[in-house]
């Protein structure tokens, strides 16, 4: 049984529209007119328990408003919604107890306070026990290597650490269901790097569910397998990640250090010029030539070096969104 359903999920919001000027102003004063926004447009999804899926789309796709709406934050226009067995929007403790949410950009915790008093604050919340607290506790900061830092101000933590104990106080309640909205916004590498092996090693020991939202591709091609692709708030694949890809990057990047530079002119025989620097060429060549174009470029050019790779999944995906569908 799947523990997120979601049929037909919509949201729209009245927005008022105001002319420029003091007419325009006066206008609105006295007779607003609105108009309609579509967010989320009939989305439907199925999550089974234990799956990581990531949850990509451009700025303003809906995907925000999807993770309010399957945290009970927002109501939905129309559809029907479900999460571990509950509706959202009822907020009912019991669901509460079941999710937790995590937002880069916002912080929960206190700066004040020692991330371990916050924590304190949490586990209130939750109605945990003093001893439940110490052993999730010393398990969530080893996990997140944060052992010898909760004894300091929120204030005093970088930024990497801050969001590590973001990540623990959302995980502390142990949820079985996490919406992560931009975890790793603003990292460094290193600490992305972290935040990737924490999720990941919690989805494994506790069996939880992740929904991801990234800009960070590394994220979600580390994390998932599965993901849903969010445009213009309609849902226009659902899927596994190597499929999309096999079917948006029909090509193989290749690129290609050269004796001598020569006219870019003469290398369009051989495929896409995606770019030249000097001695330096990259090439997208056809999946079914590539043997044929490779044997040709190593015949006809002076080739020193030549490697051969999947295109960036940034560039895919970005394919995908310009396109706005998939077929």
């Amino acid at each position: 049984m799947p523990i997120i359903v979601a049929d037909g999920l919509s949201r729209s919001y009245p927005v008022a529209i105001k002319e420029p000027g003091l007419g325009g102003t006066l206008r609105h004063f006295l007779r607003r007119s609105w108009r309609t926004v579509e967010a989320v447009r009939e989305v439907s999804f199925r999550i089974d328990p234990g799956e990581i899926v990531g949850f990509l789309g451009p700025n303003g796709a809906g995907k925000t408003t999807t993770l309010k709406m399957l945290t009970g934050l927002i109501h939905p226009t129309s559809g029907y919604l479900e999460v571990a067995g509950f509706i959202p929007f009822e907020r009912r403790k019991a669901f509460l107890k079941q999710i937790t949410l995590v937002m880069g950009q916002k912080e929960q915790l206190l700066w004040d306070l020692p991330a371990l008093d916050a924590l304190r604050i949490n586990a209130v919340v939750y109605e945990l026990s003093d001893q439940t607290f110490r052993e999730r506790v010393a398990e969530l900061s080893k996990l997140l290597e944060l052992e010898d830092k909760l004894t300091q101000p929120i204030r005093k933590l970088s930024l990497g650490e801050r969001m590590k104990a973001e990540l623990l106080a959302a995980l502390l309640h142990r949820p079985q269901v996490l919406f992560l909205d931009e975890p790793t916004l603003g990292l460094d590498i290193n600490a992305q790097a972290a935040v990737r092996e924490a999720l990941r090693e919690y989805n494994q020991r506790f069996g939880a569910t992740v929904l991801l939202t990234s800009h960070y591709m590394a994220d979600i091609t580390a994390l998932s397998q599965r993901v849903l692709l969010i445009h213009q708030g309609r849902l226009i694949y659902d899927g596994g990640l190597s499929a999309l890809l096999e079917r948006f990057a029909p090509y193989r990047q290749v690129k290609m250090e050269l004796e001598r530079p020569i006219d870019p002119a003469t290398l369009a025989s051989y495929g896409e010029v995606e770019g030249v620097n000097g001695r330096e060429v990259r090439l997208l060549v056809q999946r079914h030539a590539l043997t044929t174009i490779i044997a040709r470029l190593l015949a006809e050019l002076p080739v020193l070096d030549l490697s051969v790779t999947d295109p960036p999944i940034e560039q895919v995906i970005g394919r995908v969104f310009s396109e706005g569908t998939v077929t």
